[in-house]
C-alpha cells in the first residue's frame, strides 16, 4: 500500500490532536459548562468514510448522544469525480424536534452534505449541523456549510483514515495523497 502513496499529508499525530479540539469544540456547543444540556445530541454519520473519524470523535464526546447511520455514494468503483449523491438506505433515526450533527468524512463538491441536510431537514430537527475532518475550501460550495472542520486541503485526492480509492486505502492511519498515476482522472479527483 505504501508504495500507491505520493506524501502524507496529514499524520496520525495531527489527526488525534485535531479529533480532541473538535470534541472540546462541540462539546462547548451542545454540552456547556454547568448547564443542563436541553437534550440528546443525534449524530448523523455519513457510511463510508467517515466511519473512523466518527469512532474516534464520539469516544471523545462527553454527553449522550444518539447514533444514526446512513449510506451515501458518489463516487462508484474507480471514479474520482462525483457522480451526484445518491442516498443507499434511508435515515431511521426520528430526529423531530433534536439537535442534530452531521458527520462526514470531506467537503469537497457540496453534493453528499446537501442531499443528508435535506433529508433531514424535512424532518423538522431543533437544528441541524455539520462537521467534517476535511474540507477543500477552493471548491466547497457556499450553499453547504462546515459548522465545524478539522482541516483545510487543497485540491488532492486523498485517502486513508476512512477515505478511500476504489474501497482501497481506509485503513491508512494519516491521511495520504494518492499517486496521481493510479487513477484516471488525474490529480485533484472531486469527492462530495
Amino acid at each position: 500500500m505504501q508504495q500507491d502513496i505520493d506524501r502524507i499529508l496529514i499524520t496520525s499525530r495531527q489527526i488525534a490532536d485535531r479529533v480532541g479540539e473538535l470534541a472540546a469544540e462541540l462539546a462547548g456547543k451542545y454540552a456547556p459548562a454547568g448547564e443542563e444540556q436541553s437534550g440528546e445530541l443525534t449524530i448523523v454519520a455519513i457510511l463510508s468514510g467517515s466511519l473512523i473519524f466518527l469512532a474516534d470523535l464520539i469516544r471523545r464526546l462527553p454527553m449522550r448522544m444518539r447514533i444514526a447511520l446512513v449510506t451515501v455514494s458518489s463516487y462508484p468503483g474507480t471514479s474520482t469525480e462525483s457522480r451526484g449523491a445518491r442516498l443507499f438506505e434511508q435515515i431511521t433515526a426520528d430526529v423531530a424536534g433534536r439537535d442534530v450533527l452531521i458527520v462526514d468524512d470531506i467537503l469537497d463538491t457540496g453534493g453528499t452534505l446537501r442531499a443528508v441536510r435535506a433529508e433531514l431537514a424535512r424532518r423538522q430537527p431543533r437544528s441541524i449541523r455539520t462537521c467534517v475532518l476535511l474540507r477543500k475550501p477552493g471548491k466547497a460550495p457556499p450553499d453547504v456549510p462546515a459548522d465545524f472542520v478539522g482541516f483545510d486541503i487543497d485540491n488532492y485526492f486523498v485517502v486513508g483514515y476512512g477515505l478511500d480509492y476504489d474501497g482501497l486505502y481506509r485503513n491508512l492511519p494519516d491521511i495520504a495523497v494518492l499517486r496521481p498515476e493510479l487513477y484516471t482522472s488525474g490529480p485533484g479527483g472531486d469527492r462530495a
